[in-house]
């Protein structure tokens, strides 16, 4: 199964975000032999996911085609962070609007990350998203655009993360690769390796 890591999110206790843009779409296909219940039924087998939720489209210039790391993340067991446009002029706002309402339907706490003014390359629309967070331990990244809603958006993570450091990373230069922080990287559990393991480690 093709499953990039941007197009899904967990929240540790059996429930899984996705987009049906993402992996249901005839566009940029990823495994076009499954159907929604395959693709359910694989992700619970592999990840242990009891309950998939599927939200519709993600956000403008985002060239993976719905991947749901620009659009919602889990801060807790019931709580997501969800990305949302208040101008309703603006192609985002519609879709965005969608996915909170599905969000809500499915019992989850919604909570509103603004998107930053919109950010276009050379004619193109840039995929920038405060969303785009990274959890660490003791840390969450949060990519920045030099932009008013930088503040905001900061200040709502700080808030979900009472117990971790929040820290802007400017990606003004790094989205125009059309992906920020979550995109280049993936979290690994802190005791996914075994004390032998670790001991041999080389030191840094």
């Amino acid at each position: 199964m093709v499953l990039e890591g941007g197009s899904i999110d967990v929240n540790g206790d059996g429930l899984l975000l996705t987009t049906e843009e993402c992996l249901l779409s005839d566009v940029q296909a990823r495994n076009p032999e499954l159907g929604r219940a395959d693709v359910e039924a694989r992700l619970g087998a592999c990840l242990g996911v009891r309950r998939v939720i599927w939200l519709g489209r993600g956000i403008a210039g985002d060239d993976t085609h719905g991947h749901v790391d620009d659009i919602a993340r889990f801060v807790s067991r019931d709580t997501v962070a969800a990305a949302w446009e208040d101008d309703r002029s603006d192609v985002n706002h519609e879709p965005l609007r969608e996915n909170a309402a599905i969000l809500r339907s499915e019992g989850l706490r919604v909570v509103k990350l603004p998107m930053p003014h919109p950010l276009v390359f050379d004619g193109r629309r840039l995929p920038a998203s405060y969303a785009n967070f990274y959890i660490a331990n003791g840390l969450v990244l949060m990519p920045t655009f030099n932009d008013p809603n930088d503040r905001v958006a900061l200040a709502t993570l700080a808030r979900l993360f009472p117990d971790r450091e929040v820290t802007g990373i400017n990606c003004t230069d790094l989205i125009w690769g059309l992906g920020a922080l979550h995109c280049m990287t993936q979290q690994q559990p802190a005791a996914s390796a075994t004390a032998p393991e670790r001991a041999s480690r080389p030191r840094r």
